[in-house]
């Protein structure tokens, strides 16, 4: 059998590309802002997770403007849902391995 932390996925290894996948969902799209509280992070963190997970197919950023301002999109993508989806899963599986010798 292997051990399920082979089928851990290295994009969601940091706290924040982690809690950023969570609050998307499978349908959610957040604005940068709601995303930054939410995470309670600075705009720099944020900003490296977002281009890192945009970087592996996992989210889409979509720039628009509301009155006048800029406003920035992300929503996670099929396959980044599905990518975290299989992440949980293994962390799962790996919480849920008996002890040794019980």
């Amino acid at each position: 059998m292997i051990h399920p932390r082979h089928q851990l996925n290295e994009a969601f290894f940091t706290p924040i590309r982690l809690s950023l996948m969570a609050a998307l969902g499978r349908t959610n799209e957040v604005d940068f802002s709601t995303a930054k509280s939410l995470l309670e992070v600075g705009d720099s963190t944020l900003s490296k997770a977002i281009a890192y997970l945009a970087e592996c197919g996992y989210v889409t950023v979509t720039k628009s403007y509301a009155a006048s301002r800029p406003k920035t999109w992300v929503a996670a993508t099929a396959e980044g849902y599905r990518a975290y989806q299989q992440h949980l899963l293994a962390l799962r599986a790996i919480t849920e391995i008996p002890p040794a010798g019980t």
